[in-house]
């Protein structure tokens, strides 16, 4: 298998999970979009990536009381944009040379940003995860949160969270309809998982 899988989607979609038993029964390494801006936050310089840096309050707590939901994607796709750059520059590098296979997933995953990249590289495959379900992903943030944990902050910025999860599920699914990419919509019995391992055969 010479293919780079991209896996995207918003948060609660169970990306993480699909990656690892991916991984796990196809023998391939796997990394989060979250790890490399991780290590991109600590490596570069903030005035070449601006969106990397876009919170400028103390905590999540502050950031989710003084934004609204569309400001939050706003700056949750610029910054996504920012790490793209490093999901490019790891994509490039397992290009050049003999590259083996692997699995990227992660919130970063545009479908705006993954169909410019497909232009460009052969073996790039990429499938976006949905959840249509609110009171799953209610019950998700509610009992894990998002960028904090759930009891640091009130339950009305863990609905703000809801609401953007929602809109931003939503984004997904258009964008990923727009560019002609699978979408695939998480289910409790895991036979979304089969359905996955379908489309990379």
């Amino acid at each position: 298998m010479n293919k780079i899988i991209l896996i995207g989607g918003a948060p609660t979609t169970g990306k993480s999970f699909v990656s690892q038993k991916l991984a796990n029964e196809l023998s391939l390494p796997w990394i989060s979009t979250d790890v490399i801006r991780s290590i991109m936050i600590k490596t570069v310089r903030k005035e070449d990536y601006p969106g990397l840096f876009y919170t400028t309050t103390a905590n999540a707590k502050n950031y989710l009381e003084e934004h609204s939901v569309q400001e939050i994607i706003n700056d949750q796709n610029n910054e996504s944009k920012e790490v793209w750059r490093g999901v490019q520059t790891f994509v490039d590098a397992r290009y050049s040379g003999d590259w083996e296979s692997c699995i990227v997933e992660g919130i970063a995953l545009l479908p705006q940003l993954v169909h410019a990249a497909m232009k460009e590289h052969k073996g790039l495959q990429s499938i976006f995860l949905y959840e249509d379900r609110k009171e799953r992903i209610r019950e998700i943030i509610f009992t894990r949160g998002l960028w904090d944990d759930a009891e640091k902050y009130s339950d009305d910025v863990k609905e703000k969270e809801v609401e953007w999860v929602m809109l931003f599920n939503q984004f997904i699914k258009d964008e990923a309809t727009k560019y002609g990419f699978p979408l695939i919509q998480y289910k409790d019995d895991g036979s979304h998982f089969e359905e996955i391992k379908k489309l990379l055969v």
